[in-house]
């Protein structure tokens, strides 16, 4: 699990970009990275649509700690 976050932050942190949340297709992509993350270390099918949404949230919080920083 420690590999799947690290390899997550790491993507996300190269993939926020200002005002991202604004933009669907920034959203989109990181849709996309998020869930091959997962299936590529055999993350459950089932519980992957909501992995996805709280790493997003979390990409929120990052960015918003970024721009406040």
């Amino acid at each position: 699990m420690k590999i799947i976050a690290r390899e997550l932050l790491e993507m996300v942190k190269r993939n926020v970009t200002i005002d991202w949340t604004e933009r669907e297709s920034v959203q989109a992509k990181l849709r996309l990275i998020v869930k091959k993350i997962l299936r590529k270390y055999g993350y459950p099918p089932d519980m992957q649509e909501k992995a996805t949404l709280t790493v997003l949230e979390q990409a929120k919080l990052l960015e918003l700690d970024d721009y406040y920083s």
